[in-house]
């Protein structure tokens, strides 16, 4: 190895610690915390329709995010319908009381888990994402509003 070859050599071992105590400082990305997945739960028909009817003090809401078309067409008993993939869904689910329960579903489980997990990120607490949706709901001959 020549001279220019030794100088640069040397010039990397003198900058390997100092790049490596950079890196290992640098900003980690974020995981979502145990506390976030814990406050969305999956639940069964017969766990959406107890929390549902056993409703006396008003702390549950039935949130049905769907397409209008699909709402229209039958949804659960006093629902309340925000389109998930609507532009302003996060400005919309922002104007709901974030203390309450909310039971979200969907056609079959797909848009409900995005919905959650969106409102868990904008602080919503107390969320349960029914998989089954309105397809197990409806085979099931639950009450249906028009």
């Amino acid at each position: 190895m020549n001279a220019h070859g030794l100088v640069a050599l040397a010039a990397l071992f003198t900058t390997l610690p100092t790049t490596l105590s950079a890196e290992s400082k640098a900003p980690q990305p974020t995981q979502p915390s145990s506390e976030t997945e814990a406050s969305v739960k999956k639940i069964s028909l017969d766990e959406f329709e107890a929390m549902r009817t056993d409703n006396k003090g008003g702390e549950v809401v039935v949130l049905d995010v769907r397409t209008p078309k699909e709402f229209v067409a039958g949804h659960v008993p006093k629902a309340v319908h925000i389109k998930w993939n609507d532009r302003d869904f996060n400005e919309q689910v922002g104007k709901l009381d974030k203390s309450k329960k909310y039971l979200v579903y969907c056609q079959a489980g797909v848009r409900s888990a995005a919905a959650v997990g969106r409102m868990s990120m904008l602080g919503f607490d107390h969320l349960y994402n029914f998989t089954g949706g309105w397809a197990a709901y409806e085979k099931a001959a639950k009450p249906i509003e028009k």
